[in-house]
């Protein structure tokens, strides 16, 4: 018997299924999150940190719709940097050292607070679908009845962590892992892959010798994840810098047989962007040191994790490894690293919308889709609980585009190329990134989230603010400078050639040498504004080309998806179509040409032999 009913049930209360969670809740639907676990609730089972190269991007873009992990990361953290910031505005990313603790602590309580929304520990054990439709979830402890669920169960199908020789069935950090929803799926149809991640080792702080180490500070003087954030950014804490060297190579290559990676203990596909040690080391043979970062993992622990460590080497390799690099000589693991292994979809059984093809009412997000890393699970939750709240309202489905965010790209990617190993987000992963930066973010979603119904009126207000500034910025532009010492002097420090006379402020600034720091040296036009509004406006004038030539490819591609593909479309009997083309566009089923056009396997020639036909059929 079904004694609890509930809207939507996501099952899995990582960062995709909180994200998944609070944005259905917020739409107004009763909903159910199951963890097997309560501990577990956006625990940080890796790197506590949260943004990094274009994961900042996505933690901006969960933010500008109304999401939760910005806010969480701004309030928890210890440190924030701004990655690249000597690199142009489209590849700087913003990295938050977070309270690993807190982080949790604070997530759980605002699960807690969230009206419609309900909390339970319990293991799901199957989906439970009638006629191809969701009716709901069999438990440990019973049957809940539901319309909608959502898949979000991270690393835990099936895990097993493994430390050379020593493999325990077991999720990450020795939670209980998830045992039988792997054979549902299956049962179901739906085709399951074996990855593998992995962590690195915690050491005690106090037993590190920091004075052998590079420290390294957090900025004071950068915007933060959340619009909703007023940061005093002083007090951070700081990393350390360290490396490993000859002896750490050696060491780790005299060892290779008991090496889980290299004597075939370990099946899963590993990560290519974030692999462990001793597969940099057989990767760059030539290189002499790897860099480590000591991160704090929280300001109510002396834990330190030793980023760039990750290894699943036996415990007493990793002592000698640990105690070969500058530093941690004497330095005491707390946590031996480990590699872990688990069961996932293969993506491209997903629409874009990261429903379940062939069923109503199942979604699925995070890792479990393939993908790695907090920020990427974050987002895909966020898009799935949407999409699993619009099903139940019978509203038309929520779909980004690689065009309009990261998390458009992101999806797309997994859904239209599919992934053979962890899939990490990246900026050259984005075809637009000029117009795609973090500091727009809010620009290019929040009315996308007013419109939803999960940007609240506080949020709203923030924005139209925001607008109302930026708008009023570009209007000062408009006026002139005019030629006096004051100019000469600026350009002088910048290098700039005098004008002949009086300029129009929008053509100094658009000279890539006048930087917005020295033309605030000697000029105050802009003293009452923003410094992130201020910064907005360098970057929209001196890509003022570049921006709008992205904009105009964006356009032209713009025709491709609104050529909507038939769903029932047999494409093996469309003549000039190649075996491999068809048998790809039968399997993905894309949604229009734009999306075809990406399949891994559709060469130009087949999109226009797909034009053609569907030319045909309007004239015929």
């Amino acid at each position: 018997m079904k004694t609890k009913f509930y809207d939507v049930v996501i099952v899995g209360a990582g960062h995709a299924g909180v994200e998944s969670a609070l944005a259905s809740a917020r739409l107004g639907i009763k909903t159910l999150l199951i963890t097997m676990n309560l501990e577990a609730i956006s625990f940080m089972a890796c790197n506590p940190s949260i943004g990094g190269t274009a994961k900042g991007h996505l933690v901006r873009e969960i933010d500008a719709l109304g999401g939760e992990m910005g806010l969480n990361a701004d309030q928890t953290l210890i440190q924030l940097k701004m990655l690249n910031s000597g690199k142009g505005p489209a590849v700087q990313s913003l990295r938050a050292q977070s309270d690993k603790n807190f982080y949790h602590r604070r997530m759980k309580a605002v699960l807690e607070r969230e009206e419609n929304l309900s909390i339970l520990q319990a293991e799901v054990k199957k989906v439970l679908v009638e006629d191809k439709k969701v009716v709901g979830v069999e438990t440990t402890f019973g049957e809940i009845g539901a319309k909608a669920v959502v898949l979000a169960t991270g690393v835990y199908l099936d895990a097993r962590v493994i430390i050379g020789e020593n493999v325990r069935d077991e999720g990450p950090a020795g939670f209980m892992r998830a045992h039988g929803l792997t054979q549902n799926l299956i049962d179901l149809g739906i085709p399951i892959r074996r990855f593998k991640t992995g962590t690195p080792p915690r050491v005690l702080g106090k037993t590190i010798d920091y004075s052998k180490t590079e420290i390294a500070e957090g900025d004071t003087d950068i915007y933060s994840f959340s619009t909703m954030s007023d940061l005093d950014l002083s007090g951070q804490r700081p990393c350390y810098l360290t490396y490993t060297n000859e002896k750490t190579h050696k060491l780790i290559l005299d060892n290779l047989d008991r090496a889980p990676l290299y004597n075939g203990v370990i099946e899963g596909t590993g990560p290519r962007y974030c692999p462990s040690i001793e597969v940099k080391i057989m990767r760059f043979k030539d290189k002499e040191r790897h860099q480590l970062f000591l991160e704090p993992e929280g300001a109510d622990t002396d834990e330190v994790y030793v980023q760039g460590l990750s290894t699943s080497l036996p415990a007493d390799i990793q002592e000698e490894m640990v105690h070969s690099i500058k530093g941690l000589e004497n330095a005491e693991i707390m946590r031996y690293a480990y590699a872990i292994e688990y069961d996932c979809i293969d993506p491209l059984s997903l629409t874009p919308a990261l429903a379940i093809k062939g069923y109503e009412g199942l979604f699925s997000a995070g890792q479990i889709n393939g993908s790695s890393g907090y920020e990427e699970a974050g987002a895909q939750g966020l898009i799935a609980g949407i999409n699993a709240a619009r099903y139940i309202k019978g509203e038309s489905e929520f779909v980004l585009q690689r065009e309009e965010s990261y998390i458009g790209v992101l999806i797309d990617d997994l859904v239209t190329k599919g992934t053979l190993e962890p899939y990490r987000m990246m900026t050259s992963r984005a075809e637009y990134r000029l117009s795609l930066r973090q500091d727009n973010a809010d620009i290019r979603l929040t009315d996308k989230g007013i419109e939803l119904g999960l940007v609240k009126e506080d949020r709203k207000q923030r924005f139209l603010e925001r607008k109302r500034e930026i708008e009023e910025l570009f209007a000062l532009t408009k006026k002139s400078v005019k030629l006096d010492d004051t100019l000469r002097a600026l350009c002088d420090k910048c290098n700039s050639t005098y004008p002949k006379t009086a300029i129009p402020l929008i053509e100094l600034l658009k000279r890539p040498e006048i930087t917005r720091e020295a033309f605030c040296e000697f000029y105050d036009n802009f003293s009452s504004f923003k410094k992130e509004n201020v910064e907005y406006l360098f970057t929209e004038l001196k890509y003022e080309g570049y921006i709008a030539k992205e904009k105009s490819e964006i356009e032209k591609k713009k025709k491709l998806e609104k050529t909507v593909l038939p769903s029932d479309i047999d494409y093996n009997e469309i003549k000039g179509l190649r075996v491999e083309a068809a048998e790809k566009l039968n399997l993905i089923k894309p949604r229009n040409l734009g999306q075809a056009s990406r399949i891994s396997g559709v060469s130009p020639a087949d999109i226009t032999v797909l034009l053609l036909k569907i030319k045909s059929e309007k004239n015929g």
